[in-house]
């Protein structure tokens, strides 16, 4: 067996020792410093060092690498962040409880949150108190914001260092422990989004000296790439498997969303996200910008589902009528309509927004593998001023979404119609970076019409950050609404049929037994159905007539 295979990190064993092993071949010594003593880690070949020291679950340690102290790599505790020591874990100290079933696909409804921002204490114990609600609501998944050890305190994550450590600031890997225990009780499952295409770039320099962690054959808008397919591709990617397995086996979680993957760059014989599929014993959900249905091809990456951004853009622009930046491809029903069935517009078409045909048919995926939104952290977060949907269209929004034949993903607080803004914050432990991160967000938004004179919070500014918590001043109409679209959507099955009218902008989608009608004019509309009883409208207004209803602006009705 190559020596990287076996555990990298810092593995607790019964007779009162630690396994300590690391790749490290750019150093010529390699030691780890625990209980206040070097112990030299033996040459266990292709750069591995590893030894059997007495230590303990609890203990802090370094590996001193020619006389540099530096965190493990594969730590699975940072307590004091970036910078200090990494600390010995026992998984086996934490007991969680697996979920005795979890939900399949086409029961899947999926909430996203950061951690951070979902309550006021800004940590894993701080969601607990909630997830009960969410089960009666009629969530079955809750997805955190990425966790791994990231600069500072409070940020969305996405440039973690550590992959393995759960966020010191949000409780360390004991809370999250008691989190996916607690959500488990509550009959909820977990999902953990990670990132496996860069690490923050106030790690890169730690990580460079170990080993050649990243590779100049790429690049990525957020970092350096890493070395999937490059000399020395192996041991990196057993470092990110390793990482992904420890989530699944030591922590109970669920499932695992993969962040950009168009970002992971490997022209490997067997690409790391299909080797991933095959060792992770979890769901795995990617976040993929190639519209490409290889990604959920049993035969290509293996992928369970994959976000699915048309359709929301193509429901946001008719709702809102913003075309800047990529929305400049949307705005038609037709393209709803066409969403319903599948929800990937781009299928091999002339795409103007990126000057090249993009994209490919997804037709032989079966609808569950989609994962669908009215909002996320993206089309939330990366809007200048982090704003939500106006709250005139979140009703429409809400009933397109959640009884499509799709995956339903929502977003913390849109629930009941949470009046605070989900900004873009970061605690940068390292100027430069924080300088970049702040004029970079500015220069971002430069050419938005729509934001002109407005101006774009510090991302470095606390306010950003403790503006962005959920303040949970619900909107009760609102909330009752998902609540019966949530029960509805158990009785809404079959693929979907839709027509339309695209001038009076109008659409209407049988599924199975079921009718639904949406009218996205600005003023009433009557569309005729073949359906004979209402099961729920988003308005009060709505009528149903002899084979017709009459629909409120910005409004929709599910029939029967």
């Amino acid at each position: 067996m190559l020596p990287w295979r076996h555990p990298l990190g810092a593995t607790p064993r019964a007779d009162g020792t630690v396994e300590f092993r690391v790749w490290a071949p750019r150093a010529r010594r390699v030691a780890v410093r625990v209980r206040g003593r070097d112990h030299e880690l033996r040459d266990a070949g292709l750069g591995v060092r590893e030894a059997v020291v007495e230590a303990a679950a609890g203990d802090d340690y370094l590996f001193v690498l020619d006389g540099t102290t530096l965190p493990d790599p594969s730590s699975r505790h940072q307590p004091d962040g970036l910078r200090g020591p990494s600390r010995v874990v026992d998984p086996g100290a934490f007991a969680i409880a697996e979920l005795p079933a979890p939900p399949a696909l086409r029961d899947l409804v999926v909430y996203e949150l950061h951690v951070g921002t979902f309550s006021a204490e800004g940590t894993f114990d701080g969601v607990i108190p909630r997830l009960g609600a969410l089960a009666e609501l009629g969530v079955t998944a809750i997805e955190a914001m990425p966790i791994a050890e990231f600069p500072g305190r409070h940020g969305w994550g996405y440039d973690g260092v550590f992959l393995s450590s759960a966020h010191s600031a949000y409780g360390g890997p004991a809370g999250f422990a008691r989190l996916v225990d607690a959500a488990h009780a509550a009959g909820l499952a977990v999902i953990l989004d990670v990132v496996y295409n860069h690490v923050g770039a106030s790690g890169n320099k730690a990580l460079r000296a170990f080993g050649p962690y990243f590779t100049d054959r790429y690049a990525t808008v957020w970092g350096d790439a890493i070395n999937y397919d490059d000399e020395w591709a192996d041991p990196v990617r057993e470092w990110v498997l390793q990482s992904a397995e420890g989530w699944v086996r030591d922590f109970r979680v669920d499932g695992l969303r993969l962040d950009a993957i168009h970002a992971i760059h490997d022209t490997s014989a067997r690409h790391v996200l299909r080797e991933l599929t095959e060792r992770v014993d979890a769901l795995v959900i990617a976040e993929s910008g190639l519209n490409d249905p290889k990604v959920i091809r049993a035969d290509g990456l293996g992928c369970d589902a994959v976000w699915a951004d048309d359709f929301h853009h193509a429901l946001r622009v008719l709702l809102t009528g913003e075309r800047d930046g990529y929305y400049e491809e949307y705005g038609r029903v037709a393209q709803l309509a066409q969403a319903f069935h599948r929800p990937v517009l781009h299928t091999g078409q002339w795409s103007s927004f990126r000057k090249r045909s993009f994209g490919a048919p997804h037709d032989d995926r079966p609808p569950e593998q989609f994962v669908v939104f009215a909002q996320n952290h993206d089309q939330v977060g990366n809007r200048a001023l982090g704003d939500r949907l106006p709250a005139p269209v979140r009703p429409l929004a809400a009933f397109c979404t959640l009884l499509t034949p799709f995956i339903p993903m929502l977003f913390m607080g849109e629930e009941h119609g949470e009046p605070a803004p989900f900004q873009f914050f970061t605690d940068h432990i390292d100027e430069e970076i924080a300088t970049a991160t702040r004029e970079g967000r500015r220069r971002e938004f430069a050419a938005f019409a729509q934001f002109a004179g407005e101006e774009v919070p510090d991302p470095q500014d606390p306010a950003t950050f403790e503006r962005s918590k959920l303040t949970w001043e619900q909107d009760p109409a609102l909330r009752e609404l998902y609540a019966r679209l949530l029960r509805a959507r158990r009785e809404v099955r079959g693929e979907a049929e839709a027509d339309f009218d695209e001038d009076a902008r109008w659409l209407r989608v049988r599924r199975g037994d079921h009718e639904l009608v949406c009218n996205f004019a600005e003023s009433p509309r009557t569309v005729a159905v073949t359906r004979s009883s209402m099961v729920l409208a988003t308005h009060d207004g709505a009528e149903l007539h002899d084979g017709s209803v009459t629909l409120p602006p910005l409004a929709g009705a599910l029939l029967r």
